[in-house]
């Protein structure tokens, strides 16, 4: 018998204090993470275009709190003439992939551009990952619910089952609101951790 998924309820409280201080929070890190990042984004764009030229960034629009579009930025994984509003790839084997592509998603270097979306406003560090329009056009209603909060660059699927259900999925968008209920600085801390353990010791990412 095929399972199926209690819908879940969601509880949703942000003062203006909270809001205030996660983005502090935000753009202190992100800065801070930039610096450090410099180096390695600029040795992962020469090894871009050594591998397949230019463009070194890939950017598309996506969408963020209370369903408004932004432009989202990674380094490019795909080959240039798979750029587009394609569904993202699943697994490593894909041939849209480049060879260093390959290496970028595994070890999650092609999501460090996505700091300056977290500058900008955009994005938060942690929070429900951004999914393209035409897949959030799919979505059951109550799934919508995912954007009362912006989206970020980790979250409890990123670092609990990113290789394992797709983000598209109704078991993913419930593990989202899942953290929108429990959303603390505490969780936030340890889902940054996670994620760093997860870039060092890769398992299963594509």
């Amino acid at each position: 018998m095929p399972q199926t998924l209690e819908v879940p309820t969601l509880i949703y409280r942000e003062n203006r204090l909270t809001r205030r201080l996660r983005r502090a929070f935000d753009i202190t890190v992100s800065s801070v993470a930039l610096i450090l990042a410099a180096p390695v984004i600029a040795a992962a764009s020469i090894a871009i275009l050594l591998d397949d030229g230019a463009p070194v960034f890939f950017c598309q629009r996506r969408v963020g709190r209370f369903e408004r579009m932004f432009t989202i930025y990674k380094l490019r994984t795909m080959r240039r003439e798979a750029c587009g509003d394609r569904r993202s790839p699943t697994d490593g084997s894909d041939p849209r992939i480049t060879a260093i592509g390959r290496f970028l998603r595994k070890t999650s270097i092609d999501e460090l551009p996505q700091l300056f979306n977290v500058l900008s406003g955009d994005m938060t560090l942690v929070g429900p990952r951004p999914e393209m329009q035409l897949i959030v056009g799919q979505y059951e209603r109550w799934q919508n619910l995912r954007h009362l909060v912006s989206p970020g660059i980790t979250c409890i699927w990123q670092t609990k089952c990113r290789s394992t259900i797709p983000l598209d999925r109704p078991e993913a968008t419930a593990l989202d609101l899942e953290y929108i209920e429990r959303a603390s600085p505490l969780l936030d801390g340890r889902l940054i951790l996670r994620t760093f353990s997860s870039i060092i010791f890769p398992r299963g990412a594509y």
